[in-house]
C-alpha cells in the first residue's frame, strides 16, 4: 500500500479528506483544485494497473445526441495533437489494458488503464488535451455525427442519404425493443428533466443537430469547473496533480456553469402509455408485446435511500423464490419477466421497474392487478429475517469481491463512485458499505421495516407509469417511407450551389480520411517497453482428491469448481447442453424444490452455475474435447456450505418440475432473441465460420444463430405436454450420464483458507464413486457457407471467414498480428470512417482455426464485403512502414498480458492447462508474435486468405431480401 504522505499534496490542490476502506484494501483520498474547483477522487491501492477517468456533467435537453456526438468528435484531434484520429492511433501505440469513452444520461467520461507507467503518462497527455483543448473540426462532426450525402457522393443525380457513425450506431442500438422500452419508459417517468431525452440520440433527431450546437455544448460543459477526475492504483495522487496542472488545469480559471440539475416534478396519479416497435412484415405480432411498470423513487446519492432501494429490489426480484419474480415467471399473461426488471440507480433519482414480455396489448390492467396484489401480499405477510439476512449477505459479498476480468477493477470502483459525485452525494459512502450494512442489519429486525418500504415506495407512490410496447409490422416501412419523402423534398429544394456544396464536402471529407497524418507528434511505447513473459499464478495439486489449489489474494472470498469431461453424447444430447447448464442451478435438488434451492443458494453462496467449454488441440482444431464446469463462490466463512452445495447440485439436481423448466426455456428464448441486435457481428462471424472447423460448428449450433433458431423451435414445441415430458426425461438422462463421469476440482482462496477447503472436499465427496473416464469426440467439419439471416434491424452486420491454423502452428502468430494490421491500416478507415459503420475489423481465432472479417452496425452490405477483399489487396500492393507492424504486435501483446482478477487469473491458468495450453506453449506463441515480419503477414495472407475460398454471412433486415439474393447469399429466417 502506497503510504499517504500528508505534506505531499501539490500546491494547486487542497486535500479534503482521506478514508481507509479495509474491505477493499485501499485508501480513498479526495482533493479539490483550488483555482477551478475541479474535484479529484484518488483510490490509492497496491496495484500496478493504474486507471484514469475524467467525467464532465452533461445534461442534454433534447434527443439530438449532442453529448454522445461530442464524445466521439472530441477524440478526433486536439491543440497539441492536431492529427485526425489521435484516439484510435493511441490504441495502436499503447500497452493499455482499457481505453474508451462513455456517454451516460447525465455525464460523459473518458477512461483508460495501463500497467506501464510510460504508457500511462502518454495516454494521460493525449486524453487531457482531447478533452480540454479539442479541435472539433466540422468534417469530424460530419463523419462522427451525421451528414447529408448523395448515395454516390460525387453524383447529385442520386438520392440524398444520411450518413454518420453515431447516426448508424444509434439506428442499431434503437433497433432493440429493450432499448426502446427503456427510453420510452424514461421519457414518461421523467417528463421535465434531462432523463426525458435519449442522451445517445434518436436517429430521427440526430439529423437536427447543427455544428454550432455542438461547439456551444462543448464550451459550456467541457471545463475543469465542471469536471470530476478519478484515479486508481499505485501512482501517488500528488504525481497525478503535477501532470493535471501542467497539461491542462493551469490554463483555466473558475467558471460558474449553469446546468438544469433538479429533481423531477412529481406526478399525483399513475399514467398509462401505449407505443409501438417495429417487427418484420409477415413475422406476426402475437405474444410479442412488452408491458412494464416503473416507479420514480428517491435520490440515488442518498446512501440509505439507495441501499433501501437495493434491498427492496432484492426482496421482490432477486431470484425465482422472490415473490414478485415468481409471480412474473409463473403468470400466463406473458412468456417471461421483462429484462428491465430491477432498480436503476445511476440517475439522480432512482427507478424501480417490473413487468413481462411475450404478452398482448390488452393485458396491461391484468398485469397491474397481479403486481399490486403481489406487493400487497408481501406487505401483509412480511419477509422473514432469514431471507433479509441472505440478501444483506449478497450485498456484502458483492462489496468484497475483486472483479476485473472484463473491465479493470479500479474502473469498476470509480464507476460506482461517479454517480454520487455527479449528483452531489458522498462517493466514499458508496464505496464503504460496511456502516450502512450494519444499519440495515439492525433495521431488518423490525418485521414492519420492509413492508413499510414497499408501501411507501411502491403501493402509495403515485409517480408510476405503465408502458405497453406493442409490435407493429408496418412501422419500419412507414418510418423509411417518411425518411425517403423528407429527403426527396430536401433534394427538390436544393439549389445547384447547395448540391455542389454537398459534393464538395463529401470530397473534402474523403480527402481528410485518406490523408496520412504525421503521427510522430503522438507519444508511444515500442517493443522495448514490452515486459518479459507475465508470471503465472502458482498452483499445487492434491492427488488424494484430484484438486488443483491456488493461493490468491481474494479479499475474503473462496471459489470452487467441479470439472467433468463431457461423456459420449448423441448430437441431440449435445444440443441440449446449453439448456442443461442453465437449468441445473434453477431446479430443485434432493428433497428441496426449486424455490427452497433458490433461498439456499442465496443464503450460502454468491451464486452457483454450470458451463460447457470445448476446444480443439493446440495442433489440430478438428480434434475437439470438452468439459462441464460446475462453479460457485462464497464468503470464506461459508466455504463448507459452498462445497456441500456444489456436491448436492451435482449429485441430486432433479428435472421433474415441468412447469419450472417450461418457464426457464421461455426466458432463455427471450434473452437469446434480444441479443441479436447487440451481438450481430459475433453472430455473423459465427455463421460464416460454422463449416470451417468442429469447434466453430459447435459454437454456431449451441450459441450462434442456429442455436437461437433452435431455442425458438424448442420453446414452441414445449407447449405440447408430451414434448415437455420427453424433454425433461432427456435432461434427467443427460444428468445421470454427467454425474457418473470422473471429476477433478479447482479451489481458489487465500492461503490460510485452503487446507480447510481441501479437507471439506475430501469429507464431502468421500464415498462418491470415482466415475467413468469416457470422453466425447467430434467428427471433423469442413464446408463453406454463404448465408443471410433476416431479423428486425435498421443496420447490418457483415462477416467473412477463412479456414486457417491452430494456435501452435507457426503461422498462427502472424495471422493474429495480421488482424490488427488490417484493422488499423485499412478497415477502420474504409468501414467506419468512410462507410459510416460503428465498427469493423478482422482477427484470427486460433481456438477454431478461423480468420474472420466483420462489421458492426453497418449501413452497407455488398460494399463492406468488397472492402474485406480490398483490404487483402491493400496489404499486398502497398509499401508499409515498420511502425504499422510494431503497433499491431503491441496490440496482440497487450491482449496476451491483459490483467485479470486474482481468482480470474487462477481460473485462466487452470483452464489453459486443461486444454494443453501450457506455459511453454504460450511462451512459444508470444516469442513468435514478437518475431513477426512484414513478409510473414503477406505470406500468411496469400496462403490462407484466398477470397474465392471465403465463407460469408450477414445479419440484415427483411427489407434487404432482394439485395442479399443478388449477392448470392442463401436466406435464413431467424
Amino acid at each position: 500500500m502506497a503510504a499517504v504522505i500528508e505534506n505531499a499534496t501539490h500546491p494547486a490542490f487542497e486535500k479534503l479528506r482521506s478514508h481507509r476502506i479495509d474491505t477493499l484494501n485501499l485508501e480513498v483520498e479526495e482533493y479539490r483544485h483550488k483555482k477551478t474547483g475541479a474535484r479529484h477522487l484518488h483510490l490509492a491501492a497496491d496495484n500496478d494497473e493504474n486507471v484514469f477517468f475524467v467525467a464532465l456533467r452533461t445534461f442534454p435537453m433534447d434527443s439530438t445526441g449532442v453529448a454522445h456526438i461530442l464524445e466521439h468528435t472530441a477524440l478526433c484531434g486536439s491543440e497539441k495533437y492536431p492529427v485526425r484520429d489521435p484516439f484510435f492511433m493511441m490504441i495502436r501505440r499503447s500497452l493499455n489494458t482499457f481505453m474508451n469513452a462513455f456517454t451516460s444520461s447525465d455525464w460523459t467520461a473518458y477512461p483508460f488503464a495501463s500497467m506501464n507507467r510510460k504508457d500511462f503518462d502518454n495516454l494521460l497527455s493525449v486524453y487531457l488535451d482531447s478533452v480540454f483543448f479539442s479541435k472539433l473540426d466540422p468534417l469530424d462532426f460530419a463523419q462522427e455525427g451525421h451528414r447529408l450525402e448523395f448515395d454516390k457522393p460525387d453524383d447529385p443525380g442520386t438520392d440524398l442519404v444520411y450518413r454518420g457513425v453515431v447516426y448508424n450506431e444509434m439506428k442499431g442500438a434503437m433497433s432493440a425493443p429493450t432499448s426502446q422500452l427503456w427510453q420510452n419508459l424514461s421519457s414518461h417517468l421523467f417528463p421535465t428533466t434531462t432523463y426525458h431525452y435519449n442522451s445517445g440520440g434518436e436517429p430521427d433527431h440526430i439529423v437536427d443537430l447543427g455544428y454550432d450546437d455542438l461547439v456551444n455544448f462543448y464550451r459550456h460543459h467541457y471545463h475543469p469547473s465542471n469536471a470530476i477526475f478519478a484515479t486508481y492504483g499505485n501512482i501517488p495522487a500528488h504525481e497525478h496533480h503535477e501532470r493535471f496542472e501542467e497539461l491542462a488545469l493551469k490554463r483555466f480559471d473558475k467558471l460558474e456553469i449553469e446546468l438544469p440539475v433538479r429533481d423531477e416534478k412529481r406526478m399525483f396519479s399513475p399514467v398509462r402509455v401505449e407505443q409501438a416497435y417495429a417487427v418484420n412484415e409477415g413475422e406476426g405480432t402475437g405474444n410479442k408485446t412488452h408491458i412494464v411498470m416503473g416507479w420514480l423513487l428517491g435520490h440515488s446519492f442518498d446512501l440509505l435511500e439507495n441501499m433501501e432501494g437495493q434491498l427492496l429490489s432484492a426482496v421482490l426480484l432477486e431470484n425465482s423464490a422472490s415473490p414478485l419474480m415468481r409471480a412474473l415467471e409463473t403468470t400466463d399473461l406473458g412468456h417471461a419477466p421483462s429484462p428491465m426488471c430491477g432498480l436503476e440507480d445511476s440517475n439522480r433519482e432512482m427507478t424501480f421497474v417490473c413487468g413481462i414480455e411475450g404478452s398482448e396489448p390488452d393485458k396491461h390492467k391484468e398485469l397491474e392487478a397481479l403486481i399490486e396484489n403481489t406487493l400487497q401480499k408481501v406487505v401483509e405477510e412480511g419477509v422473514s429475517e432469514e431471507r433479509l439476512g441472505a440478501i444483506l449477505h449478497q450485498l456484502e459479498l458483492h462489496q468484497r469481491e475483486i472483479a476485473g476480468d472484463q473491465f479493470p477493477y479500479g474502473l469498476q470502483l470509480i464507476m460506482s463512485a461517479i454517480a454520487p459525485m455527479v449528483h452531489g452525494g458522498d462517493p466514499v459512502e458508496l464505496l464503504d458499505l460496511e456502516p450502512v450494512l450494519a444499519t440495515l442489519r439492525e433495521k431488518i429486525k423490525d418485521p414492519e421495516y420492509v413492508p413499510g418500504l414497499i408501501r411507501r415506495k411502491l403501493l402509495e407512490n403515485p409517480h408510476r407509469v405503465t408502458l405497453t410496447l406493442r409490435p407493429d409490422e408496418k412501422l419500419e416501412s412507414r418510418r423509411q417511407q417518411s425518411i425517403r419523402e423528407a429527403l426527396a423534398r430536401r433534394k427538390a429544394s436544393l439549389t445547384e450551389e447547395e448540391k455542389q456544396q454537398i459534393v464538395d464536402r463529401a470530397r473534402a471529407l474523403e480527402e481528410r480520411q485518406m490523408r496520412k497524418d504525421d503521427d510522430s507528434i503522438l507519444p508511444k511505447v515500442d517493443l522495448s517497453d514490452v515486459p518479459l513473459q507475465m508470471p503465472e499464478p502458482e498452483s499445487r495439486y492434491d492427488g488424494d482428491i484430484s484438486a488443483t489449489v491456488y493461493a490468491r489474494g481474494t479479499n475474503g472470498l473462496v471459489y470452487e469448481q467441479v470439472v467433468v469431461p463431457v461423456p459420449t453424447l448423441t448430437e441431440e444430447d449435445l444440443l441440449f447442453l446449453p439448456y442443461y447448464t442453465t437449468l441445473i442451478s434453477e431446479v430443485g435438488c434432493g428433497e428441496l424444490d426449486y424455490l427452497q434451492m433458490q433461498d439456499r443458494i442465496s443464503a450460502e453462496s454468491g451464486g452457483i452455475g454450470a458451463s460447457f467449454t470445448a476446444k480443439g488441440k493446440i495442433d489440430d482444431v478438428q480434434d475437439v474435447s470438452g468439459y462441464l464446469i460446475f462453479s460457485g463462490k462464497a464468503l470464506a466463512r461459508n466455504r463448507g456450505n459452498l462445497t456441500q452445495l456444489l456436491h448436492d447440485v451435482y449429485t441430486g439436481a432433479r428435472f421433474d418440475e415441468k412447469d419450472r423448466i417450461r418457464e426457464i426455456i421461455a426466458q432463455i428464448r427471450a434473452r437469446r432473441v434480444q441479443a441479436v441486435t447487440g451481438s450481430g457481428h459475433a453472430l455473423a462471424m459465427g455463421a460464416a465460420s460454422q463449416g470451417l472447423s468442429a469447434g466453430a460448428w459447435l459454437a454456431y449450433r449451441l450459441g450462434g444463430l442456429a442455436g437461437i433458431r433452435g431455442t425458438k423451435q424448442l420453446d414452441e414445441a414445449l407447449n405440447d405436454p408430451a414434448e415437455l415430458d420427453a424433454f425433461c426425461g432427456r435432461l434427467a438422462a443427460l444428468h445421470e450420464k454427467i454425474r457418473n463421469q470422473q471429476r477433478q476440482f479447482l479451489v481458489i482462496g487465500e492461503g490460510d483458507q485452503l487446507p480447510a477447503m481441501v479437507d471439506d472436499l475430501k469429507s464431502c465427496w468421500q464415498g462418491e464413486p470415482a466415475g467413468s473416464a469416457e470422453t466425447w469426440r467430434m467428427e471433423p467439419v469442413e464446408y463453406t457457407t454463404r448465408e443471410a439471416w433476416l431479423t428486425s434491424t435498421q443496420v447490418n452486420f457483415c462477416a467473412k471467414a477463412y479456414r486457417t491454423v491452430p494456435v501452435d502452428h507457426p503461422d498462427a502468430a502472424a495471422l493474429t498480428v495480421l488482424g490488427g494490421f488490417l484493422r488499423n491500416g485499412y478497415l477502420h478507415r474504409a468501414i467506419r470512417e468512410k462507410g459510416g459503420a460503428y465498427g469493423g475489423g478482422a482477427g484470427q481465432d486460433s481456438v477454431n482455426g478461423v480468420f474472420r472479417f466483420f462489421s458492426y452496425r453497418d449501413p452497407r452490405l455488398g460494399d463492406t464485403l468488397n472492402d474485406f477483399d480490398k483490404a487483402l489487396d491493400w496489404l499486398q500492393e502497398t509499401d508499409h512502414e515498420y511502425q504499422e507492424l510494431e503497433e499491431s504486435i503491441l496490440g496482440v501483446i497487450g491482449q496476451l498480458d491483459r490483467p485479470r482478477s486474482p481468482a480470474g487469473a487462477a481460473r485462466h491458468a487452470f483452464h489453459n492447462k486443461l486444454f494443453g495450453r501450457s506455459s511453454e506453449q504460450r511462451a512459444r506463441f508470444r516469442e513468435r508474435v514478437l518475431a513477426v515480419t512484414m513478409d510473414d503477414l503477406k505470406r500468411v495472407a496469400s496462403t490462407w486468405l484466398v477470397p474465392e475460398k471465403a465463407s460469408t454471412a450477414v445479419v440484415t433486415s427483411s427489407d434487404n431480401r432482394e439485395m442479399v439474393t443478388e449477392l448470392g447469399l442463401d436466406i435464413q429466417e431467424l
